[in-house]
């Protein structure tokens, strides 16, 4: 039986599974199905869950704040800033919550900051326009 590798690239490093039968995951066109010996494809995965199978054996189970996937027949690769693994599908789901509340409050931080950082520059726009230099 063919089986493809699975390369999973994250922010704190690279983790392998060997032995795939097949792989699903979800692009904005929708979910989609990877068998050994697929042609070469890329794409950039939606938030949510990915699946793999290894061998006949159960499901194990991807939760992904979205990345980037590159097939070449028998390699997937996947990067990502960070993923969760477990072969509970409800405990992955559970999991995907918590992954998607905690990106939901990095980016509102994130927002924030660059909102002081823009008042900042249109303070000192406007110092400088009325000639006062900090």
């Amino acid at each position: 039986m063919k089986t493809m590798t699975l390369h999973l690239r994250h922010s704190s490093g690279h983790d392998r599974f060997e032995n795939l039968s097949s792989f699903v995951g979800e692009d904005a066109s929708g979910s989609f199905g990877i068998l050994p010996n697929h042609g070469r494809m890329m794409t950039v995965l939606v938030a949510g869950l990915a699946r793999f199978r290894v061998g006949e054996r159960e499901w194990h189970y991807l939760a992904l704040p979205g990345g980037i996937l590159a097939s070449t027949g028998c390699e997937l690769t996947i990067c990502t800033r960070r993923y969760l693994h477990d072969t509970d599908f409800r405990l992955m789901g559970a999991l995907l919550e918590e992954l998607q509340r905690a990106d939901r409050e990095t980016l509102g931080g994130i927002r924030e900051s660059l909102q002081r950082l823009e008042q900042e520059m249109r303070r000192r726009l406007w110092e400088m326009e009325r000639g006062d230099r900090p």
